[in-house]
């Protein structure tokens, strides 16, 4: 186990500030929402059909969230807001929940201000007196505002919210609470030199998707490096041409069908190109040789999102850090987005 970095300015001391107490927030989180969390899945049980909205880092956690609810046999997609407003999914019928880290993102006033949301709406934010939390029932996260312009431990709090709608819905949440337990600092100086000479980077999963497009989104905001995410197969269907030496690859692991794919395509990459490559493992498969792999809790499913998002974290935050010496200072962005 190693300890994070030196903290190079305020920023990124407040980054490691509130990554320190996002387990104990989520687990706070879970508990705190139980009567609203009942309300929000008796709603998607008797419709059957759910739709996540959010823009950012809030879509991302959409992203993750919606196989879990297909699991259980919920008819679940997860949208960009903006899609929803300027392409809309027909939602009679529908229970919507939306996702705003400060509840006063553009994106979400506008749809509510145009009278889009329909009747069964609820949403999940940071902030108990924003306008979404005044416009909708709303499962708070613990803990207050996050104030880093990174989102880290807002994401990871807001898939404890999901998990308490999820638990009323019949998922077991022991696995959960036990990927928070053991959850621990991982040693990232390997993976971090692993990537000295990039200058792009792709992250990619298969059901951990979710989880790479959050990773991605927080490594282009920090490095300032073009990063982006492709599902696994989606990567695999011409992508693949791009990768050399200079792009960066990280991969999502966990202990399910799908690690299957991610193995394959692993091995796939580093046969066919030089392209460095990062595997965050949430399995107990053997790693892919040539690969730099950061072992998590084995774990599938909710609890391998919050294992490997939390191990993920903490490197996009170490790898910026290498990389920009202002790290964790926006330069065009703003912690809200009130403009679209």
């Amino acid at each position: 186990m190693t300890t994070l970095l030196e903290p190079q300015n305020d920023f990124i001391a407040s980054i490691y500030d509130e990554m320190a107490r996002q387990m104990g927030d989520s687990r706070d989180s879970i508990l705190q929402a139980d009567e609203t969390a009942a309300e929000i899945a008796a709603t998607i049980r008797q419709n059957g059909r759910l739709i996540l909205l959010g823009m950012g880092g809030s879509h991302a956690v959409g992203r993750a969230v919606a196989p879990c609810y297909r699991a259980l046999g919920i008819q679940a997609v997860a949208l960009p807001l903006s899609e929803q407003l300027d392409c809309p999914v027909p939602l009679e019928g529908w229970t919507a929940m939306v996702t705003s880290q400060s509840g006063e993102s553009a994106e979400v006033l506008r749809w509510f201000a145009e009278e889009r949301a329909p009747r069964d709406s609820f949403g999940l934010t940071m902030e108990p007196t924003s306008s979404l939390a005044n416009l909708v029932p709303c499962l708070i996260g613990a803990g207050g505002s996050e104030i880093p312009f990174a989102a880290t431990r807002s994401l990871t709090v807001t898939l404890a919210l999901h998990a308490a709608v999820l638990q009323h819905l019949g998922a077991d949440l022991s696995p959960v609470f036990a990927a928070m337990q053991q959850s621990t600092t991982p040693d990232l100086t390997q993976a971090v030199g692993h990537f000295k000479n990039v200058k792009a980077i792709v992250t990619s999963g298969r059901h951990q998707q979710g989880v790479a497009e959050a990773i991605a989104l927080g490594l282009t905001e920090l490095s300032r490096l073009p990063c982006f995410s492709l599902e696994s197969g989606q990567l695999r269907h011409g992508p693949v041409e791009m990768l050399n030496s200079e792009m960066g690859v990280v991969m999502f692991r966990a202990d399910d069908p799908s690690s299957t794919y991610v193995t394959s395509l692993a091995e796939f990459t580093l046969r066919e190109s030089d392209a460095p490559l990062i595997l965050f493992d949430a399995s107990d498969l053997p790693a892919v040789e040539g690969a730099v792999t950061v072992r998590c809790p084995k774990s599938e499913g909710l609890a391998a999102s919050f294992a490997l998002l939390s191990a993920a974290q903490r490197f996009m935050v170490d790898f910026s850090a290498s990389r920009v010496t202002d790290v964790g200072t926006p330069l065009r962005c703003s912690k809200v987005t009130k403009v679209e």
